[in-house]
């Protein structure tokens, strides 16, 4: 077992620093502030050495914020934040300002599963400001839950092929409904036939929609999909944490990854999913260029 684990998918948000729209009315354990602090002794238990914080905001609050948390925590080692696609001058501007080196800025996302149209990357706009991550080498997150996200990310990928792409949660495996999965298994193929696309095996217990009731083997088929098809080179792990408490605590939810990818890879191959791909896909390194 690596002794290293980076965990790409980490959330934290302030009520009083930054708005969620997506929180307002939500009655759940998710519609409170969360920090960092709260996680530690998780984490450790749940053996993660490093982490990503990924923007829950469409804001530019939002990224500011995770970075000012990331500098009191020396354990987080990298920010995906946003960017106003729709305004390329505007992302020009913050990424010659930014994403700069020594920054902890590491990636961009938009909540593009919020969004009323699934083909939103598709706006002239947005395609073009995407064209400047992939001229700069920074990658996108797709947090996408329909089918119809996937296409979008095909095309985009058709439009801008250095572009390196990675989808937040598989994009919603049909665990809940395998008899659905048609469509997402064959979407999802496609896409492993590029070689920028990178997944991240994350918010599956939500996914699986059985509460804490979610077992490990409940997950194993898309996990085992998505070692299969993207290989153990374009797979990364994240804990989805806190939204994954909604299916029960942190630690359950790794234990559950690593008892699945122990299962069907030798330890090199469980380490480059652990962490090393994580480091490569987001530059963590000093050394990447």
């Amino acid at each position: 077992m690596s002794q290293n684990v980076i965990d790409t998918h980490i959330h934290v948000w302030d009520l009083r620093q930054v708005e969620y729209p997506w929180l307002k009315g939500n009655t759940t354990i998710l519609n409170r502030d969360y920090d960092l602090e709260e996680l530690e002794g998780e984490r450790k238990k749940a053996g993660v050495t490093a982490g990503i914080l990924v923007q829950a905001a469409n804001s530019l609050e939002d990224t500011d914020w995770m970075l000012r948390v990331a500098e009191s925590h020396s354990w987080i080692a990298g920010v995906v934040g946003w960017l106003p696609l729709q305004d390329p001058d505007a992302t020009a501007r913050i990424l010659e300002e930014q994403y700069v080196p020594g920054s902890r800025l590491r990636g961009v996302r938009h909540q593009i599963h919020d969004e009323p149209d699934a083909a939103w990357l598709l706006q002239e706009t947005v395609l073009e400001s995407l064209g400047m991550l992939a001229s700069r080498n920074i990658p996108y997150d797709l947090v996408g839950i329909l089918p119809a996200h996937i296409e979008t990310a095909l095309r985009v990928a058709e439009k801008w092929p250095g572009l390196r792409l990675i989808f937040d949660h598989l994009n919603q495996p049909p665990i809940a409904n395998p008899a659905k999965g048609n469509a997402w298994e064959k979407l999802m193929k496609e896409a492993a036939a590029h070689g920028n696309f990178y997944v991240k095996i994350s918010g599956l217990g939500t996914a699986a929609q059985k509460g804490e009731e979610w077992k490990t083997e409940d997950l194993e088929p898309c996990i085992e999909f998505a070692l299969h098809y993207f290989g153990p080179d374009r797979c990364c792990c994240g804990g989805d944490w806190p939204v994954s408490l909604l299916a029960g605590t942190y630690e359950k939810t790794w234990i559950a990854y690593r008892t699945i990818i122990t299962k069907f890879l030798g330890p090199q191959d469980q380490a480059k999913v652990l962490y090393q791909n994580a480091e490569r896909f987001y530059r963590l390194l000093p050394e990447s260029p």
